[in-house]
């Protein structure tokens, strides 16, 4: 009689136990589909605005071209730090952290849609002429760059060395814009620089984080300890744009004796580092 009722308690659990199962994962099934839904329902919206463009506007687009911008858009606005390159503009930045150019030697950016210098290169015909940081370059060669792509605007200020570029420039506290005429040159990716401040005291700036920034350090660091009993130490890294992650942790490990030196957190934990 007693094993007849734990039978049947059992059952009954069990019973209950397949039924709470069944509910959770025709819940989750229920919660799937719908994010699924809502991801076809935006692409068909896509796609619509998509064809009416083709087919409407007013001068016929480059069906590529839409779409790049419809994803640079996307992860746009996501976070200030948050961008999609295109395969140009990855073999750029690979271009940025190594080797050399012909150019102006300037570090540039898109910041409030606006063509800016992060920073001019030490030493290059743009820090010669008086490019500053934060110079919003309006005109190349007589172009506006309203509208214009970083690669493009890359891609017209670079050229052949010995050649002439004109930049047009609006400069905060200037009432008119600025132009500069500036003859290209081979531009040297070295990112440390380094000299004596004092027999004791050693002045290093760190221009960006190349694939040799870490190698390059530590040779100025050894070379400034051959001058003097070096005894401290000046690291300038204003107007830094950054560079690779990889080389800025290893310049950050020569100075930190323990402890993280930098994270990252995701929504997934296996992400984590």
């Amino acid at each position: 009689m007693k094993l007849g009722k734990r039978k049947t308690f059992s059952i009954i659990v069990l019973a209950c136990l397949l039924a709470a199962a069944t509910l959770f994962f025709h819940g989750n099934q229920e919660e799937v589909k719908a994010d699924t839904d809502s991801v076809y329902k935006n692409i068909e919206l896509f796609t619509e605005v998509l064809r009416e463009v083709e087919k409407n506007y007013v001068e016929p687009q480059d069906p590529h071209k839409l779409i790049y911008g419809a994803i640079k858009g996307m992860v746009k606005s996501l976070d200030p730090h948050s961008s999609f390159m295109t395969k140009d503009e990855y073999q750029e930045l690979m271009t940025e952290t190594k080797g050399s150019f012909s150019g102006v030697g300037i570090e540039i950016t898109i910041k409030d849609d606006v063509l800016t210098v992060v920073s001019p290169i030490e030493g290059t015909p743009a820090y010669k002429a008086g490019m500053k940081a934060g110079d919003r370059i309006i005109k190349i060669e007589g172009k506006s760059t309203k509208g214009m792509t970083l690669l493009d605007a890359v891609k017209n200020i670079r050229g052949p060395k010995g050649s002439e570029v004109e930049l047009t420039v609006v400069r905060k506290g200037r009432n008119e814009p600025l132009t500069f005429k500036i003859k290209r040159d081979v531009i040297p990716l070295k990112s440390v620089r380094y000299h004596q401040l004092t027999p004791e005291i050693g002045y290093v700036r760190i221009s960006n984080f190349q694939s040799h920034t870490t190698r390059d350090l530590k040779d100025a660091l050894r070379k400034l300890e051959t001058k003097g009993g070096l005894k401290g130490l000046v690291l300038d890294l204003r107007n830094n744009p950054g560079g690779l992650l990889s080389q800025a942790v290893k310049v950050s490990d020569l100075f930190l004796d323990e402890g993280v030196i930098v994270s990252t957190r995701g929504r997934n934990s296996a992400q984590n580092i």
